[in-house]
């Protein structure tokens, strides 16, 4: 350690001595602000004092271009032709070029394009440029035109000309030799002090659960021998219980083979995967015993049947309570039909919920019968939101590749069939969840993640970089690209 302290003052006296000998960068505003909001879409009031005001590291010319476009416009092209036509002083005199000293923002809120074009003194890696678009890529998809115009500029300022020794690639080479000590050690330190927190929270979680399963054993045995195999719901539900003691022998297994473990041990990352099956093995069957319960009491009406019917409207009333956030949500589409149908269906089954328990309590139907007309709306909400993710995936997609694209997400999320994923969908402790796979129902919260990622996938496959100008372009090559937003 004596040793490591001695190298990392010897560095930090190196970069004292390298920064401390650099020249301050220079710091100016823009010679000419230049703006040319085609598309209308810029607070100009807002726009010209806060770019005028923004100091980048070498005498630089700023022009912003707007224009409204279409997805399939090369924004490249459509910059170069404005400049050609309207500001032949943004080209060299060769025409081959930006001119120095320029850089423009341009935008094409339409289309949803973002670019940025330099002269070949103010030229950045093709990295950068990526960087500065990034940098106001968040803002633009919000609408807020003129703050991401603003942020674009900004990053931008701070990487055309940037000095070597304040470089992202400077600073890491500097620090690389003793960070990567330090950091080397230190990490190895938090991973093994993290996996023992893990182990232990995943342990205490296995533990609460098989306590709970090895108390409830004997009642466990009693509910699944009085359960009616001559209903369909009671039947598969046994089927569930016919493994039930070999599964908690496994799980003992486990808890004897995790408890055996010391303190080292529990710190060691492949122990970590064993005392989570144990965890998960113990929960599972923690559930599975609930269900076995609710099933001999709704099936018999035993006393606590209002109890165990509402265990299964549960996760029904959580997907109604959830439409109107569904719909609400920036992209829910909450003025469509499809949406319209969702909320009257949300509304006739709260009525619904309330007239089978009222049925249920004065014998009127059976609970086998209960149970099929809960099946029954939840497949009818199950359509009703797939109608409603293709109203969705309609509004947002701009071809159908994207829209392919977006299905594709919805179905992985539905099926838990995601790449990557290391469970599948889970399992809903219910009648229900217990008698269709987990895939069967369609639910508000497999929507909300399936419409995440496949918007996040779109935006993904959007953001390409063009670098060409086009057909229009000729043998102009001037540093710059663009990509969507």
């Amino acid at each position: 350690m004596g040793i490591m302290r001695k190298a990392l003052a010897a560095a930090v006296l190196l970069m004292a001595g390298v920064l401390g000998g650099a020249h301050a960068a220079l710091a100016v505003t823009p010679t000419a602000v230049v703006i040319e909001d085609r598309a209308g879409v810029l607070d100009r009031n807002r726009l010209l004092p806060a770019v005028e005001a923004t100091d980048f590291y070498q005498p630089t010319k700023v022009a912003v271009y707007t224009y409204n476009g279409t997805a399939a416009d090369n924004l490249n092209e459509e910059v170069l032709r404005f400049a050609r036509a309207e500001h032949p002083e943004w080209i060299s005199p060769d025409g081959q070029k930006w001119a120095d000293g320029l850089f423009i923002f341009a935008l094409d809120p339409t289309g949803r394009h973002v670019g940025t074009y330099m002269g070949e003194d103010r030229k950045v890696s093709p990295d950068q440029r990526e960087d500065i678009q990034n940098a106001s890529k968040e803002l633009l998809r919000d609408a807020q035109w003129t703050d991401g115009t603003i942020a674009g500029i900004r990053r931008g300022a701070e990487l055309i000309n940037q000095p070597w020794y304040r470089s992202t690639a400077f600073l890491v080479t500097a620090w690389a030799a003793v960070a990567a000590a330090v950091c080397g050690a230190a990490a190895w330190l938090i991973v093994r002090w993290r996996t023992r927190v893990s182990c232990r929270r995943e342990l205490e979680r296995g533990d609460a659960s098989y306590a709970n399963v090895s108390m409830d054993l004997q009642v466990t045995e009693l509910n699944a021998s009085t359960i009616p195999e001559s209903s369909r719901y009671g039947s598969t539900v046994l089927e569930k219980h016919r493994t039930f003691l070999a599964r908690y022998n496994t799980a003992t297994a486990l808890a004897n083979q995790v408890h055996a473990l010391s303190s080292r041990d529990l710190s060691r990352r492949p122990n970590l995967k064993l005392v989570r099956s144990y965890a998960d093995a113990a929960a599972e069957l923690d559930a599975l015993d609930d269900v076995i319960a609710d099933t001999n009491t709704l099936l018999n009406r035993g006393a606590a049947w209002p109890a165990a019917w509402e265990h299964q409207l549960a996760p029904f009333r959580s997907d109604l309570n959830g439409v109107e956030e569904l719909l609400s949500q920036r992209r829910g589409e909450g003025s469509s039909a499809t949406a319209a149908a969702l909320r009257s269906f949300r509304d006739e089954s709260r009525s619904d919920l309330e007239r089978w328990t009222a049925e249920l309590a004065d014998g009127t139907i059976t609970p086998e019968t209960a149970l099929d007309r809960l099946r029954d709306a939840r497949t009818r909400l199950s359509d009703l939101l797939k109608n409603h993710a293709e109203t969705v995936i309609g509004a947002y997609a701009r071809n159908e590749k994207e829209a392919g694209l977006m299905r594709k997400e919805m179905e992985a999320a539905q099926t838990g069939a995601r790449p990557g994923a290391r469970y599948g969908r889970t399992w809903e402790p219910s009648i229900l969840g217990t008698v269709y796979p987990s895939y069967y129902f369609f639910s508000v919260p497999t929507f909300n993640s399936g419409l995440s990622t496949g918007v996040s996938s779109v935006s993904t496959a959007r953001g390409g970089t063009t670098t060409g100008y086009g057909s229009s372009g000729g043998s102009f090559s001037g540093s710059g690209s663009s990509s969507s937003f």
